[in-house]
This record gives structure tokens, C-alpha cells and sequence, in this order.
């Protein structure tokens, strides 16, 4: 039994942490149930709530007015007006529907989970009609599967295949004003539809007339102005929400969209991000990413290579094509440890539209085709080797590493939830061990529907951990999505991969600061012998899966009346 802190202790239950408040907690999630002060409570929330309401549109009217942003259409009345609404809807909705309902009950569970559903679809809803920065945030929150409701991942996952698409006048428009020239006199072809729209750009298809076909990236021509009005009102809603419900502390995605925004929306940065990544993994000969033509690039547009591909979530198009999933999983794995524990430069964007399968034209050989790098996160060491330290004693089973290692990273006494949020297992798991068994179709379930109980800590969690854990949550679930497409999630082997990769980085992390040729070489002997050891490790389990099978078939050959 782990102790979080304010009476409240966490177990496991069904293969599940369960806690045991000593009161409901608030956020909208949870509205606090109260007799006799009730309805003195509701009227002084609605005064707060029309108080706050007053607030961020008075804030966001001036900041707009001094700005000169008044147009409807772009940034102005409607825009704010549709956002402050759709926050005050959502808000009365978590505060009025709950109220007469038994905390807890079946009854409030099936309630609860209609109010998630009807919030996350009028913030869908929001995202879609103020585009731009609305849509990415929006993306962003349904990729964190397992740290929010079911109601709202699953609702706002379609924002990756909704986001709007710019005309062709606009198209040519940031053409001409980024490279001076019109679009006829820059290529032989140029395709009019999208080959995809995300919530930033789209890419378009052609050919220069060198005969070479190219992947031109176009940044809608709004979004630019319109980044930091969008953050701006976000972050006056969330400090109004925040005064309606203490528990919600979701400053951080705000914080998140402030620093990062800015680098996706410069496209030459995108490109040294590619070069970067290339250079950095290029002895992995599986991993292709496509050549940027700097001649062509600008800020608003990115000229690529153009390569073609299946998602990588496409198991029809990998049958078809004859690609082994379970080595699509295991280069995947390989690539990102190797970018999170080794190098600390991390692609955080891996949704299945930015990672493409193919087999190579020439070769024959299956490749991972990584594309969108605008979006990185930068390690410093301190934490990347912290990092490297838990994940050690997570898959090694050593709990007073993983509580010690947590608590370096911000967990503090919630470190037991900080360790299932990153392993999106349950604590009886990582207590027996995350490599011992892969994740059951029942436990997985039981996380995600659950992930609303535990949301006030994990908000609490996110508020504190170290800046660089935000993104690095969102690509481990982004990953997690994939594995689960794929069917490998959590395989023992996916693990042994992110242990050699710790041991690696670990040991050049101590050779780099060793006073002496001795002491580099029995690092180096160290490291050796812990991965051979993490090398047996595999043999063996190989070895017991080839036996388990010989007897599965021994087994079916006995029963079964027809010779094998």
C-alpha cells in the first residue's frame, strides 16, 4: 500500500489503482455533492461564473481593441464569443448535473459519463469553428489516452482527420508572398487538393521542373496572426474555469502552447529539426526522412522529398504489402528510445498521419518513414538520465528506485501514479513486474474508463513535473496508440530495447565524466556485461515461447482426430 499524501491511500483493485478521498474532488469532473448550503453554493458559483465570464471577455476585448483585431471573421466578437459560451455551457454543465445524484453510484457513473461525452463534443465542436490554435490543443488533449476520460480522447482523436483546409487562392497567395514567384513558374505540376490538411498547414503535391516530385508544405495564412490571440483567451478561460473549480490545473497546456507554438509555425525550423534527426539516427537504415530543399523554404512554406507510404496503423496496407507488424513495433520502439534516453531530442508528434510504412523502391527493405518535425522536445541531461534511472527500475522491478526517481521528477508522494501514468499500467503490474505480462484487454479497458477518478492528481501531477514530461507523456501514449493498433502493445521485447538504450546512455553519461583510461575501461566492460546480460534475458524468453509452443501443438495434435 502507497501513501499519497492527505489521508488518501492508493491499491490495487481488479488489476486497478483505486483511491479513497476522504471527500468527492471537484474539477468538472466530480461536482461536489453538499445538503443544506446547496443552493447558497450554486448561486455564488453562478455569480463567479458570470463574474469571470465578464472578466475574459472585457480582458480579451482590449487586448484585441489595442491590437486592432476587431474583424468577425478573423479574431474578433464571434470568435471570443463562441469560445467564452461554449467554456460557460461546459462549466454549468458539471456544476448543475450532477448535484442530486449519490457520489459514486451507478447512477452517477452513467451520468457523469454523459455530461463527458456532451462537454467533449461542444469542445470539439469549438475547436472546429475557431480552427487554427483550437485545433491543435485539441489534438493534444485526445492524445492523452490514458490521463483523460474515454468521453473526451475518443471525441477529440477526429480532430487529426478534420482539420481545415485552405483554398487554393490561398495556397497560391503564401506562394507568392513567401518565394516571389507564382505557382506555374515554380513547378510543372502542382495538385490542387491536399494529400492532408493538419490544424497548422497542409501539404500539396508536385513536380518542379526539374522533373523531381516534391511534398510542399503551405501554413494556413491566419494562423500566424491569429496563434497568440488564441493563446491569450485561452489561458484567461482557464484561469476562469480555475476559479470555479480549484482542482483544475491545466495551466500547463497553456504554458505548453506558448512555448511550442511558435517553433511549429517557423517551417525553417521544421527542416534543421529533419536534418538533425537524420544525422542523429542515420545508422538505423530502416528510418527514412524525406531531404528538405532549402531554396524553396521560407518560413511558411517547406519544400520536402516527396514519399509515399501507409500509416503506420494500417494493418490492411501492411498485409497487403507484406510488412511484419511486430518489426514495424519493434523499429518504432527502437527509435524512439534511442531519441528519448541517448540523445535527448524528441520527436513528440507521432500520430499515425507523421509515420508512414513502405518498402523501399530499390532495396525491398521495410522502412519507417518519419515526417512532421515541428514539434521536438529538448532534454537537458539531468533529466534525460533521471528518466533513464526509473525506467530501469521499472522494468527491473526495483520500487524503491522507481520512488526515488519519481520523486526526482516532481512526483512526490504520488509516484505510484506518476509510474502507471507512465507505463499506462495498473500499480499490481509495475509491482510484479511491466515486462512479465502484456496488458489485457480487461486492464486497458478498466485505465482508460477510469482515467476520471484520478484526474484531479493527475492534473496536479502534470502541474509540477518537469516542463519536458508534457510532451514526453503525449508521445508515449501517441506510441501506446499505435502498439494497440498494431497488437503489440507492451511486449517484453519492446521493453528490452528501452533497457538497452538506459544502459547505454547511462554508461556514456559516466565514461564522458571518468578521470581516467581505467575508469572508461570498466565502464565499458560494465555496460558490456549488462547488455549481454539483457541479451540472455531475450534468449531465454525466446526459448520458453518456442517451448510453450512446441507443446500447443503437441496438445492439439493429442486431441485432435485428424494426423498433424
Amino acid at each position: 500500500m502507497a501513501s499519497l499524501g492527505n489521508g488518501r491511500r492508493l491499491w490495487s483493485l481488479t488489476g486497478l489503482m483505486e483511491l479513497e478521498p476522504k471527500v468527492p474532488f471537484l474539477w468538472p469532473f466530480s461536482p461536489v455533492h453538499q445538503t443544506g448550503k446547496g443552493s447558497g453554493n450554486m448561486a455564488r458559483r453562478a455569480l463567479k461564473l458570470a463574474s469571470w465570464t465578464g472578466v475574459a471577455l472585457a480582458a480579451s476585448g482590449f487586448y484585441l481593441y489595442s491590437n486592432k483585431y476587431l474583424d468577425p471573421n478573423d479574431f474578433g466578437a464571434v470568435r471570443v464569443g463562441r469560445a467564452v459560451a461554449t467554456t460557460a455551457v461546459i462549466s454549468y454543465d458539471y456544476l448543475t448535473s450532477l448535484r442530486s445524484v449519490p457520489y459514486g453510484s451507478e447512477e452517477y457513473l452513467q451520468l457523469r459519463s454523459k455530461v463527458h461525452l456532451r462537454s467533449a463534443r461542444r469542445l470539439c465542436e469549438l475547436c472546429c469553428a475557431n480552427r487554427g490554435t483550437f485545433i491543435k490543443v485539441g489534438q493534444h488533449l485526445g492524445a492523452l489516452d490514458y490521463l483523460l476520460p474515454e468521453e473526451y480522447t475518443s471525441t477529440l482523436k477526429v480532430l487529426h482527420s478534420q482539420a481545415p483546409q485552405s483554398s487554393i487562392q490561398e495556397v497560391r497567395q503564401v506562394i507568392r508572398e513567401d518565394l516571389g514567384k507564382e505557382i506555374h513558374d515554380l513547378f510543372v505540376s502542382f495538385d490542387d487538393t491536399p494529400l492532408g490538411a493538419a490544424s497548422l498547414a497542409q501539404v500539396h503535391k508536385a513536380v518542379l521542373h526539374d522533373g523531381r516530385t516534391v511534398a510542399v508544405k503551405v501554413q494556413h495564412p491566419k494562423v500566424q496572426a491569429q496563434s497568440s490571440k488564441d493563446i491569450l483567451l485561452m489561458e484567461v478561460l482557464v484561469l476562469a474555469v480555475k476559479q470555479l473549480f480549484p482542482e483544475f490545473e491545466f495551466m500547463w497546456l497553456v504554458d505548453e502552447a506558448k512555448k511550442n507554438l511558435p517553433l511549429e509555425l517557423d517551417f525553417l525550423n521544421e527542416g534543421r529539426n529533419s536534418e538533425k534527426v537524420a544525422q542523429m539516427l542515420k545508422h538505423f537504415d530502416f528510418l527514412k526522412v524525406p531531404r528538405i530543399y532549402w531554396d524553396l523554404s521560407t518560413k511558411r512554406v517547406l519544400l520536402m522529398e516527396f514519399v509515399d507510404g501507409g500509416q503506420v496503423n494500417d494493418r490492411d496496407y501492411m498485409e497487403k504489402n507484406k510488412i511484419d507488424v511486430n518489426e514495424i513495433s519493434r523499429h518504432l520502439g527502437k527509435m524512439y528510445s534511442e531519441m528519448i534516453f541517448v540523445n535527448g531530442f524528441v520527436h513528440c508528434d507521432p500520430h499515425p498521419g507523421n509515420v508512414l510504412v513502405r518498402k523501399c523502391p530499390g532495396t525491398g527493405k521495410v522502412e519507417i518513414v518519419l515526417l512532421d518535425h515541428g514539434l521536438y522536445q529538448v532534454l537537458t541531461d539531468e533529466f534525460r538520465l533521471d528518466y533513464c534511472h526509473l525506467w530501469q527500475s521499472l522494468i527491473w522491478t526495483d520500487m524503491k528506485r522507481v520512488k526515488k526517481y519519481s520523486q526526482r521528477l516532481g512526483a512526490g508522494d504520488l509516484y505510484p501514479l506518476f509510474a502507471c501514468m507512465l507505463t499506462a499500467r495498473s500499480w499490481d503490474s509495475v509491482n510484479r513486474g511491466i515486462g512479465q505480462a502484456p496488458v489485457t484487454a480487461t486492464e486497458d479497458a478498466e485505465i482508460r474508463n477510469n482515467a476520471a477518478n484520478y484526474l484531479p492528481e493527475i492534473s496536479q501531477l502534470l502541474n509540477h513535473v518537469p516542463r519536458q514530461m508534457l510532451l514526453i507523456f503525449k508521445t508515449n501514449d501517441l506510441l501506446r496508440g499505435i502498439e494497440a493498433a498494431l497488437g503489440t502493445r507492451a511486449s517484453a521485447s519492446s521493453f528490452l530495447n528501452m533497457s538497452r538504450c538506459c544502459v547505454r546512455a547511462l554508461a556514456m553519461h559516466k565514461k564522458k565524466n571518468a578521470s581516467s583510461l581505467f575508469r572508461r575501461t570498466q565502464i565499458s566492460f560494465r555496460e558490456a556485461f549488462n547488455l549481454w546480460q539483457i541479451n540472455l534475458h531475450e534468449l531465454i524468453l525466446r526459448v520458453k515461447g518456442l517451448r510453450l509452443a512446441s507443446w500447443v501443438l503437441a496438445l492439439l495434435c493429442w486431441l485432435l482426430p485428424t494426423p498433424c
